[in-house]
Formats: structure tokens, sequence, C-alpha cells
């Protein structure tokens, strides 16, 4: 799979010296229901298509079009929500604390599903130059002049992933430790959604068994515990940020029953979730 994503970005550095168009998203308006909002920097790059997003821009929310050779750069903490509802083919790059993924998706128009989903990962560490030109990209986000340091970082970024792509082959450990952080990333990601072991399971093509062993050997806890705290960061998280309804934070986290919510998050907070706020908003 390492393959596919080395050929594609090789593709993309080498005929791409500029974008058409950088969009960077936003996180000054309550984001709309179903965004995607994580706490790690995304990269999106319309291979082909015409990929709409709702997007914050100059302090309203927009229907935007981002076109083939367009990239969308999301900072942590901020929200893009995908319409999907035209041919399109997004590559995206997804900058975890310890993993770089890589996620390819197809649309066509008209059809519900993708028909062509392919993702990937690789190990990352701090303290390199990926680190520097990120921060410099989310520093960027919130300059009104971004031309032309925008498409130098950009052009940076994607060269140095291109590179880690091309690192030695990976053992069987390692291919196991990749896949973790993967799906870690996929969880964080998708946290508001229906997820479960089985279709986790199906998403990465592994048995749900094979799920929950791998996180108990490379995690450091179970998948339910996992998905589990990334439900209670977030709702934490929007709790300080924004002024939803309890019962909206509960949605939003994907927890459809508002007092199982309460329960969870009391059980692991030892505050109820308008404790939580109060003690914040006296801060």
């Amino acid at each position: 799979m390492a393959s596919v994503f080395h050929a594609l970005l090789e593709t993309l550095v080498a005929e791409r010296d500029s974008f058409n168009r950088i969009w960077f998203a936003n996180d000054e308006l309550t984001p709309p229901e179903f965004s995607y909002q994580v706490n790690f920097p995304r990269l999106e790059l319309v291979v082909s298509g015409e990929y709409v997003n709702a997007l914050e821009e100059h302090g309203e929310i927009n229907e935007v079009r981002v076109l083939g050779g367009d990239a969308l750069y999301i900072p942590p903490n901020c929200w893009n929500k995908p319409r999907w509802e035209t041919d399109c083919s997004v590559l995206s790059l997804l900058f975890g604390r310890r993993q770089l993924g890589f996620s390819l998706v197809s649309k066509a128009k008209d059809q519900s599903g993708f028909y062509d989903v392919q993702k990937h990962s690789v190990q990352t560490r701090t303290g390199h130059a990926i680190d520097h030109i990120l921060e410099a990209l989310n520093a960027l986000a919130k300059e009104p002049k971004q031309k032309p340091m925008d498409e130098h970082l950009l052009l940076a970024l994607l060269s140095y992933a291109h590179s880690m792509l091309a690192a030695p082959g990976e053992s069987v450990k390692k291919r196991s430790e990749n896949l973790y952080q993967g799906i870690c990333i996929y969880i964080q990601e998708n946290f508001h959604r229906d997820i479960n072991r089985e279709s986790i399971a199906r998403r990465f093509s592994i048995s749900p068994n094979h799920l929950s062993r791998l996180f108990r050997q490379q995690g450091h806890m179970r998948l339910a515990d996992y998905i589990t705290w990334v439900r209670i960061d977030r709702a934490k998280f929007m709790l300080k940020r924004y002024d939803f309804r309890l019962n909206e934070v509960s949605m939003r986290c994907g927890y459809q029953d508002v007092n199982y919510f309460f329960r969870v998050f009391k059980n692991k907070t030892g505050m109820t979730p308008s404790e939580y706020r109060a003690s914040n908003a006296a801060v």
C-alpha cells in the first residue's frame, strides 16, 4: 500500500510547482453538525473532480468548491464539512502525534458510498523538520496574508511526507504498530459516528478478534476504552470551547443516549458535564 501513496505523492510533487488555490480552515465560528474536527493537522489534496465543503470564511460559513490542483489545510481543532455530492478523488494526509496517515477516497456523484478507499500510515517522531513545517502552517493560517509562503510550506510538507514513504521496508512488528496507529487516527477522525469493533475491523479489512488483539498488544487500553477516551476528550474540548446544549455535545461525540453520556462522563472525569463546564468557566 505504501507504494500507491509513494507514487501518487511523487507525481503530485513533480507536476506541481504551485497550487491553483490553497484554502485554510478556521475555528472562530461554531462548526456545523457532523463536521470533521480533530486535534491534529490535516492536508487534503483534490486529485480530480470537485470537492465541495462547508468552510468558515471571513466570519461566515460558506460552501466552497475545492478543485483539482487545489489544497485544503486544516490546522488542529479547526473544522471542515465535506458534502461528498460530486465526482471527486481526494488524498488526505493526517499528521498525528506519532503517526502520519494517508487516505485516498473516491466518490461518484449520485452514489451513496465511496467506490475506492485506500489507507496507509507510517510512524513519525518528534523533533524533526516536519514539526516546524506544521507549526509554520498553523501560524500562517491565522495571518491575513498567506501567499506565497503557503505554497512553499505545503510543497515542503509534501516532499517530506514523500520521503517518509520511501523508507526501507517494514518488519511484521512495524506493520502492526503502523496499523494500530492508523486505526487510532481513524477513531479520532470518526468519534462522532456510530463506530464499533465490527465496523472498524471491516474498514481495515481485518477480523474483529485481530482488532481486539492488536489493541491488547500495541496499546495501553482496550479498543472500547480507547473509543470512550477519545469521545470524552472531545466532549471536554466542546464544553470548554462552545455553548452547545448538553444533548448536542452528547450527539456530536457519538452518544445518542444523553443519560448514558452523562454517566460515562462522570465516571471518567468525576464531574457531570455541567459541573465540568462551570469549573472551566471559572478558571
